[in-house]
């Protein structure tokens, strides 16, 4: 006894709309992620480097940043999913990218003032 399997074509086209709409990752292009970076840290485009990125279902994709000072950001944004793009026709925006400091001072951000006589009588410092 045989088995046929006859795919018509309303089960072709049905798979490949799922196989199309699955994609949950970020579409943004590394242009455009550096120049939101670039924006959000208050640095120019080719001054930093950036690491660690990781997508999350959802289209948020999270990365680490680092400048030529030294100093380090936690970055991430929202980027339209492949579905999104779908369904909006390729009019879903990206976010803009939201960059937290870590550690140390950011680069540009005042030194903290030094240790006088009156602090350490004061016992400040």
């Amino acid at each position: 006894m045989t088995l046929q399997h006859s795919l018509s074509p309303s089960r072709i086209a049905l798979a490949a709309l799922v196989g199309a709409l699955s994609g949950c990752a970020g579409t943004i292009d590394p242009a455009s992620l550096e120049q939101r970076t670039a924006s959000a840290i208050g640095q120019p485009v080719g001054s930093f480097t950036i690491s660690e990125r990781s997508e999350e279902t959802g289209g948020r994709i999270n990365y680490r940043v680092r400048d030529k000072g030294g100093a380090t950001y936690q970055c991430h944004l929202y980027s339209a999913t492949q579905f999104q793009r779908i369904m909006s026709f390729g009019q879903t925006p990206h976010s803009d990218a939201i960059c937290t400091p870590q550690g140390g001072r950011a680069s540009g951000a005042p030194a903290a003032p030094a240790c006088n006589a009156l602090q350490k009588a004061a016992g400040r410092c």
